[in-house]
């Protein structure tokens, strides 16, 4: 039988593969794949964090370079979601109907992915509404374990706010910066544990796979086939949220 550390490594290999082809550095996988193993809460947000650090880093080069980011559109949210983020991963949220609530948003948010959208161009997005849009997300995302990707890219596309292929661009630092300052309020509260002596071959794993899907979303991938994968992420977004939930 194969060991469970490499069954794990290629779970993570393949979520990192289909999360960065969309901008996401794999978090909300990640932690359903160890919850699944029954890892312990503190354990799976630092190994999905450090993950998402990694795979969200690739995904923001590759898709800077590819001439898909926007400045204007990512400091906005960014600014008000870092230090809510941080004060997000010093709590320890164990709340069943928030899981619930969150996977049922995220299967409504999947199945519209589904649908086409009309082509049209982006809609303005106030100051106001980025700042607080932002907070709320990095608020979510540090009590969570995840870097917010799940969250902001459907509500930039939805919402008329960005392209796709742009929708990913931003997404990725905004995933980077999250799950560093997650990782950061986990360390200050003392809730992060020292990491599985098989992580170095789950981290190797998760970046090829990162490599391979942020290259190929950012350059190959046309949008009605990123909006698709989205949906596909989002659905397994929501099915880790119900398995954190029955557990």
């Amino acid at each position: 039988m194969m060991d469970s550390g490499i069954l794990l490594a290629l779970a993570f290999f393949t979520a990192a593969l289909l999360y960065s082809s969309v901008g996401h550095g794999g978090a909300s996988a990640y932690l359903a794949v160890m919850a699944l193993a029954a890892f312990s809460p503190e354990m799976m947000r630092a190994c999905a964090l450090w993950m998402n650090v990694s795979v969200s880093l690739l995904a923001t080069i590759l898709f800077f370079l590819a001439g898909h980011f926007r400045w204007s559109l990512f400091w906005p949210f960014a600014v008000t979601a870092l230090p809510l983020a941080w004060l997000g991963g010093r709590v320890a949220l164990q709340t069943d109907g928030f899981y619930l609530l969150v996977g049922a948003a995220l299967v409504v948010a999947a199945l519209r992915f589904f649908l086409p959208l009309p082509v049209k161009d982006p809609r303005h997005l106030s100051l106001t509404t980025s700042l607080c849009v932002g907070g709320a997300m990095g608020l979510l995302s540090g009590l969570v374990g995840v870097g917010g990707g799940i969250f902001l890219t459907p509500l930039l596309l939805l919402a008329g706010w960005a392209r796709t292929k742009e929708a990913a661009a931003v997404s990725a630092p905004f995933i980077l910066v999250n799950s560093l300052a997650g990782l950061a309020g986990m360390a200050s509260a003392g809730h992060h544990p020292a990491l599985p002596s098989a992580f170095p071959l789950w981290l190797g794993t998760a970046l090829l796979g990162g490599i391979i899907g942020a290259s190929w979303g950012s350059r190959v991938a046309r949008p009605v086939w990123l909006r698709n994968a989205l949906g596909v992420v989002l659905l397994v977004a929501a099915v880790k949220f119900g398995v954190q939930t029955f557990a």
